[in-house]
């Protein structure tokens, strides 16, 4: 189809929502997106303005309940305004021109679409006469993203924006959220037509509202009635539904040992003694250990990720599962499972705990009866295979500033992260005990991630502390969002690990390749004794404190005067690029390949030494 006949606006089957006009009130479709947007609790928007997109940022500054914050690049815009979402559990909101300031949001639509995370993302358009004419910065932008949005709309009748603001935004935050694209022509934009706001929403198909059924609900517990080796396996979902002080509930009546995908860190409280934190390829000894020898695995609002699952036919193998989850695509899409349920998961885990009130299974916080002897190998295992690290002598272990930095922070900040090795680090040393702590790009994986998302953190819940725990690399992809953090007001927090390579890279090339480096390493190849960039005299140019250690009794002392600051603030950590993220399972492997100590080449170095390992990453 061709991009002129994607322009043409489809027929509906259905009729028009009813309208309630706003008497004397004709304005342009601009300002009419403006005021809708506020009647849907809009409150903070990231946009960078354009030729396509003028009209809405004019309408912008008409808004008194709208706060506009201007990204350096469209990219860190809606990577914000995910991080806004993931801690608020509303739509973000981000906006980019035509052309390439609309492909520039590409990366983060995809991102929320994997993540299922709830994001409204707007772009300007060329006028609708010159759709399909290759006109100056036009972009199929409806086409373009097809693949990676809940749904989309290219509005060609302005006196429909009501309407399509309102489900844009119920369709972004319902269900299993997601993204919603809504491409506006700037004739459409200009146009100057009647205000109404829409009254109710009219989508045949779409129901997002979907209560266990009770007798799917009883199936489920009399397999848990029945086992002796149950596992709770609980993921995003639980944090999207807002149920986790339900499964914190049904863990405490039961007493059935808890692990979490890292969507899911910090919907079960990782200190509590149920808790075996999260699994998959750098997760826990003891937490892999429970899902592949549980007889009964309790998957609530999860989708049995590649990461999670190592060789997928040899996870959990002899285990009976049990899947919760809200989108009927995820049930038996990558692991069969004996009870598949469509269904709320804060609606079956309530209707679970009040089956077990009426057979009386009383809520403990220890001394459960049941499943004793299974928790006491789940202790054992959590006892002899602990989350440890080796220490190289006069380096700074990357694991240990996240440490401290939990300490520092008492387990009460945001953190938001990059992706690579220190992403996995800091789900690993931080111990998070509340939902929406944690805000990280994880079934798309983009680097560039924990800076700008951390803006959109800081936006939500300025009183809390927010900082972003980075790597060179990840860092500098999206390190002109300083500005805006300067610019805006807006004091993040920043920590580098930098050890001045792709980690996660080179720890893959010491894995397959033998250490052979190809194009990881992040320095000035011709003095690669300088640590390049200097991320101290380029935060300066932003007018950011920024400073650069090297030795381990510097760390809680630097940590501490970047907590004081008032202002963003970079704490630069050198750290050797030899260490790797243990434990691991290698991709395409099982839980019984986990590697949890590093293993010395045979120079004596770190690396894997002669370790076998699947072709799969």
């Amino acid at each position: 189809m061709s991009s002129k006949a994607k322009a043409t606006k489809p027929k509906s089957s259905k009729p028009a929502a009813p309208r309630a006009p706003v008497a004397g009130d004709i304005m342009p479709g601009a300002d009419v997106l403006v005021k809708c947007m506020e009647k849907e609790g809009v409150e903070l928007i990231f946009a960078y303005p354009g030729g396509a997109s003028m009209p809405i940022h004019q309408a912008l500054t008409r808004s008194k309940q709208i706060r506009t914050v201007l990204p350096r690049h469209e990219q860190g815009g809606s990577f914000a305004a995910e991080g806004y979402a993931r801690v608020t559990g509303k739509a973000g909101v981000c906006m980019g021109t035509s052309g390439p300031g609309a492909t520039n949001l590409v990366t983060a639509i995809a991102d929320a679409y994997l993540d299922s995370t709830p994001l409204v993302a707007i772009t300007g358009q060329v006028p609708t006469f010159m759709i399909g004419r290759g006109a100056f910065q036009e972009t199929d932008f409806f086409g373009v993203t097809l693949p990676i949005v809940k749904h989309s709309y290219l509005v060609t009748d302005p006196n429909e924006i009501p309407r399509i603001v309102k489900e844009a935004f119920h369709i972004a935050q319902s269900g299993r959220p997601g993204p919603v694209v809504i491409d506006m022509p700037k004739d459409v934009q200009e146009a100057k037509v009647p205000l109404w706001f829409s009254q109710e929403i009219n989508l045949p198909g779409y129901k997002p509202d979907m209560p266990a059924c009770i007798d799917a609900v009883k199936e489920a517990l009399g397999l848990v009635l029945a086992a002796k080796k149950p596992v709770l396996y609980v993921g995003g979902g639980i944090i999207s539904a807002e149920a986790h002080t339900e499964l914190l509930e049904f863990a405490e009546r039961t007493g059935i040992p808890c692990t979490s995908t890292l969507m899911g860190v910090g919907c079960f409280p990782e200190t509590h003694p149920l808790s075996i934190k999260w699994l998959g390829m750098h997760g826990s000894v003891a937490a892999n250990n429970a899902a592949n020898e549980a007889d009964l695995l309790l998957a609530f609002g999860v989708r049995f990720d590649d990461r999670v699952t190592g060789k997928v036919d040899k996870f959990c193998e002899h285990g009976k599962i049990v899947h919760i989850d809200i989108d009927s695509a995820e049930l038996n899409k990558n692991k069969p499972a004996l009870l598949p349920i469509q269904a709320d998961i804060k609606d079956a885990l309530s209707k679970l705990n009040g089956l077990l009130d009426k057979a009386g299974w009383k809520r403990r916080k220890s001394g459960w009866k049941n499943y004793a002897a299974w928790r006491d190998q789940v202790n054992t295992w959590k006892k002899e295979s602990p989350m440890t690290y080796e220490e190289e002598p006069g380096c700074i272990a990357p694991q240990y500033v996240v440490e401290k930095l939990y300490e520092a922070t008492k387990g009460d900040a945001i953190i938001t992260t990059g992706v690579g090795q220190h992403q996995m680090w800091a789900a690993q040393w931080y111990n998070f005990d509340k939902p929406r702590r944690l805000v990280t790009s994880l079934g798309l994986g983009s680097m560039g991630y924990g800076l700008p998302a951390a803006l959109g953190a800081k936006c939500a819940f300025p009183d809390k502390e927010v900082i972003d725990i980075d790597g060179d690399g990840s860092f500098i992809m999206n390190v002109q969002e300083l500005a805006c953090a300067v610019a805006e007001n807006i004091p993040i927090k920043a920590i580098i690990l930098n050890n001045q390579h792709l980690g996660m890279v080179v720890q893959w090339e010491d894995l397959k390749y033998k250490s052979n480096r190809a194009h990881t390493f992040l320095g000035k190849l011709h003095a690669p004794k300088d640590i390049y960039p200097d991320f101290v005299k380029m935060c300066e140019a932003f007018e950011v404190p920024c400073e650069r250690i090297f030795r381990k009794e510097d760390v809680v002392p630097a940590i501490k005067r970047m907590l004081a600051a008032k202002t963003p603030y970079v704490l630069d950590v050198m750290v050797p690029y030899t260490e790797h993220v243990l434990p691991m399972i290698p991709g395409g492997m099982t839980y019984k390949d986990i590697i949890t100590k590093p293993i010395r080449n045979r120079d004596g170095t770190k690396g894997f030494g002669d370790i076998k390992v699947a072709t799969a990453l």
